[in-house]
């Protein structure tokens, strides 16, 4: 009789460890007192807000541009759309030195289109959105891969518009893929670094964000950086946590309808 395999996780335990002791270490560094004296220093409650509000901003435009592009992706049958999800990728696998000297080439002040946008609250927007939208598109399309074509058929002979038909069957049914995608691209915005700092600067109140501020008091206040940091942390693992427990929430639903 062949003995039981042992459990895995032993195997993975150093590599669990080694990733989750410096996320307890940072969590445990700072007592309460020394935590809320940071958290009232006007550099972080600048940086909060200025993320909060760019992050949400460019998860909008994300969300509105992104949807259809995610749709057409999915279901077009043009022999660009590998050109275009290769595009759609490319902020992913490049560096974010090289997407802050684009932006500069693209929006800056010297750049093709002229606008001008650098080292301004829209630079940080813009810089949000292109290294944090490809997260959405690419989550969106796969979901609107699993939309039955016969379905929107049906809708549509029954009257339904196509717009109709696609609010009322291809959106309820990605509708997990689209809320992962949105969830994991504000985080992306909210951690956005070096194509910000290229692009945007760095000055605080105007496009210092809660990275870049970070960046800004580990030399000077290293109790600013870390409250930042905490901050930072307890947002992704609450974002991490959200993803997990918003599908177990739906097939719970989906269960007891049953």
């Amino acid at each position: 009789m062949r003995a039981p395999a042992r459990n895995p996780l032993w195997l993975g335990l150093p590599l669990l460890l080694f990733l989750g002791l410096p996320v307890v270490a940072l969590l445990v560094s700072s007592s309460p007192g020394e935590f809320m004296e940071a958290f009232e220093n006007p550099k972080v409650s600048d940086a909060i807000w200025l993320s909060v509000r760019t992050t949400f901003l460019s998860l909008t435009i994300v969300l509105v541009s992104g949807t259809p592009l995610a749709w057409w992706m999915a279901r077009s049958k043009s022999p660009w759309v590998h050109t275009v999800e290769a595009l759609v990728e490319m902020p992913i696998i490049l560096p974010p030195a090289v997407l802050g000297i684009a932006l500069l080439d693209a929006y800056g002040h010297q750049g093709i289109t002229g606008l001008g946008l650098s080292f301004t609250s829209w630079a940080v927007v813009v810089a949000q959105v292109v290294v944090a939208a490809p997260f959405y598109v690419q989550s969106a399309a796969a979901g609107f891969r699993k939309v039955d074509n016969d379905q929107l058929l049906v809708a549509q002979t029954l009257g339904a518009t196509p717009s109709q038909a696609f609010l009322k069957i291809a959106i309820p049914t990605a509708l997990p893929a689209l809320l992962s995608g949105a969830a994991l691209c504000w985080a992306r915005a909210l951690g956005e670094f070096g194509a910000t700092l290229i692009f945007a600067g760095n000055y605080q109140g105007e496009t210092q964000t809660m990275p870049l501020a970070i960046y800004s008091a580990f030399d000077q206040n290293i109790e600013v950086a870390r409250a930042l940091a905490i901050i930072l942390a307890i947002f992704a693992f609450a974002m991490l946590m959200l993803l997990r427990l918003i599908p177990a929430w739906r097939r719970q639903r989906s269960e007891a309808r049953l």
